[in-house]
């Protein structure tokens, strides 16, 4: 989903999904609807303290899947919850000229509705391989992965003409080290050990409006 802004903008937002955006982990959503879900927690959970690959972790997890019936998805975008404060960081940042954008090691499938709606401006992510309305364990195109999503931060910043001291990217797991070491400020929030100690700032929670003075801050130095 792309939805393009003018140029340049005030600043660039990137938000990972999982335990960021949301409070949830999609794929263990998914899982639940499988009766993999506590195999599926053990593997995420590894990677996000940056014990495992991330897109070797992620094969494995969708793996576990293969089967499925595609109608699940429906019922998990429906159960889909926003970490407290999410929604309102976007809409004042949008307000004041920044694009968003969500960087997901999760899947088009569930939040790009969610996304519509809210008013994000771009997401990236991945794809399950469904055929004839199953899962068949596996993910198609690229893998989302950190260096992904360190590419996307920039590919974006470039379209938009934001240098790097404009630009906040909020996450919370070993997934996100290398996005949040290529934006000027760089958000932990709720994070893994892996993740807080590269990160410019580190938010406890439960709200991710604790981030907005950050942005405030940033705009002003425009």
């Amino acid at each position: 989903m792309t939805v393009q802004r003018p140029v340049p903008a005030t600043g660039l937002l990137v938000s990972d999904v999982d335990s960021t955006f949301l409070t949830q982990e999609v794929i263990e959503l998914v899982a639940e609807h499988a009766g993999v879900r506590d195999q599926v927690e053990e593997i995420t959970t590894a990677a996000m303290r940056g014990e495992l690959d991330f897109a070797q972790s992620l094969r494995a997890r969708v793996a576990l899947l293969e089967g499925l019936e595609e109608s699940v998805l429906a019922e998990v975008r429906a159960v889909l919850v926003p970490t407290p404060g999410a929604l309102e960081l976007v809409r004042r940042a949008q307000d004041a000229g920044w694009v968003t954008a969500l960087v997901s090691g999760g899947f088009h499938e569930v939040i790009d509705e969610l996304a519509a709606r809210v008013g994000i401006d771009h997401v990236r992510a991945n794809r399950f391989e469904i055929v004839q309305g199953r899962f068949t364990g596996k993910v198609t195109g690229p893998i989302i992965d950190g260096v992904a999503k360190r590419h996307t931060l920039e590919e974006l910043a470039r379209r938009y003409s934001v240098p790097a001291a404009q630009i906040v990217a909020l996450g919370d797991g070993a997934n996100d080290r290398e996005m949040l070491a290529a934006a000027g400020t760089g958000i932990a929030f709720r994070a893994k050990p892996a993740l807080r100690e590269v990160a410019d700032v580190v938010i406890e929670g439960p709200s991710l409006l604790e981030a907005w003075p950050r942005l405030e801050a940033v705009a002003a130095h425009r």
